[in-house]
């Protein structure tokens, strides 16, 4: 049976109480397979604010009001924990997130068709709308891109646009499934899943977040003040749910961590932090935490992340370039994104180092790139231009 089109649609319905949410979700647990999407809006929070979530099953979309008074959502954390319904987003990380903050759980099994996009060889990270142009030849009117979901009422032509985001996906789903079905490929976005399928993705280590920073510095003190402050910023921008760079944004923390200020005086001088914020709870409970990492003990001092820091190991520029461009030529004649394939990370430990652990040369990435980029590297391949392409050139 081919594919239901956006056509054969009803109107979509807004669902505004919890008896219709429960009726809705009881239906669509009878359906192999719902698409959903979400609106919220994070500006001036940390914790995303849901505001609709969109559903679609084979015969109903249905846009939920998620702050109408009363709204209880339960029925929606039964539905996204059922395991014989799956649940198929497109680029799931901020609506995973969300549901993981509500429900304490994420929704099981789950389907991303920008994943899947990116196997079946339509780019990195394919926008919703372009993926939706390319598959199903339909246009999407994007006019409400940034509208304010948390005002209320919704217009009718806020709902249509918010039900287009699941409608057409079942479509884009049911052509990808087929497509990587059809090439057997069904397989390579088993990794980028696993990603998605793991908490510890949207629940970052507050004690490693440091390592994200542009420290520039080999100094383990320092490095050890740094850990100690974005950590106690990440949970205290969580307690009073502020983005993390409202509240202390990070060249202020990387001043704070170089200059450790032991009072109110000396932490107002720091710039970008008020003398407000260093007088109030929150200023407080930051000189508390710096003079904690002040006594920490040298052995537990964190070191430099490996290829970081002014003595780091540089690879070489030009074998950087050769490699990119390998991997280009990899993924075009295979049809896959080469973010899929390789990180730059991976690029730059290829060139440093003979075998590194990298998803790069495991399973079927080494196929398409791994075992060319070593050949490459070893002199066994070499690249050159034949009819307007990249060819690798054997011996």
């Amino acid at each position: 049976m081919a594919p239901a089109s956006r056509t054969e649609f009803p109107d979509p319905v807004l669902v505004t109480t919890t008896a219709e949410l429960d009726a809705v979700t009881a239906r669509l647990r009878r359906e192999p397979f719902i698409t959903i999407d979400t609106e919220f809006v994070r500006e001036r929070t940390y914790w995303p604010e849901l505001c609709l979530v969109q559903l679609a099953g084979a015969d109903e979309v249905v846009v939920v009001d998620a702050l109408a008074p009363g709204m209880d959502l339960s029925s929606l954390g039964e539905l996204l924990a059922d395991e014989g319904v799956i649940k198929v987003f497109h680029a799931a990380r901020q609506d995973l997130e969300i549901f993981l903050h509500l429900f304490d759980r994420l929704p099981q099994p789950l389907f991303d068709t920008q994943v899947a996009a990116m196997v079946a060889g339509y780019g990195d990270q394919v926008g919703y709308d372009n993926l939706v142009a390319s598959v199903v030849g339909a246009q999407i009117d994007k006019s409400h891109r940034f509208s304010d979901w948390a005002a209320r009422p919704l217009s009718a032509a806020q709902i249509n646009y918010a039900a287009a985001d699941v409608t057409y996906l079942r479509e884009v789903y049911q052509r990808l499934v087929a497509q990587l079905e059809r090439e057997g490929r069904l397989d390579w976005m088993t990794a980028e899943m696993d990603v998605l399928n793991s908490p510890a993705t949207f629940r970052p280590d507050p004690q490693t977040l440091w390592e994200r920073m542009r420290q520039r510095t080999n100094n383990r003190r320092m490095l050890g003040m740094l850990r100690a402050v974005a950590a106690w910023r990440e949970l205290e921008a969580q307690r009073v749910n502020v983005p993390r760079q409202r509240l202390v944004k990070d060249e202020s923390l990387m001043e704070i961590a170089a200059t450790a200020p032991a009072d109110v005086d000396a932490l107002a001088r720091v710039r970008g932090i008020s003398r407000g914020f260093a007088e109030g709870r929150s200023g407080q409970a930051l000189l508390e935490t710096i003079a904690a990492a002040r006594r920490e003990p040298d052995a537990a001092l964190p070191r430099p992340p490996k290829g970081r820091g002014k003595d780091a190991a540089r690879p070489s520029a030009a074998l950087v370039a050769m490699l990119r461009v390998l991997l280009a030529a990899c993924c075009e004649r295979h049809r896959v994104a080469p973010k899929l394939v390789a990180s730059a990370e991976d690029i730059d430990r290829l060139a440093l180092e003979d075998a590194p652990e990298i998803p790069a040369l495991q399973g079927w990435r080494r196929e398409v790139f791994g075992t060319q980029a070593l050949a490459l590297k070893s002199g066994e391949l070499t690249l050159g231009v034949a009819d307007g392409a990249v060819r690798l050139i054997r011996g």
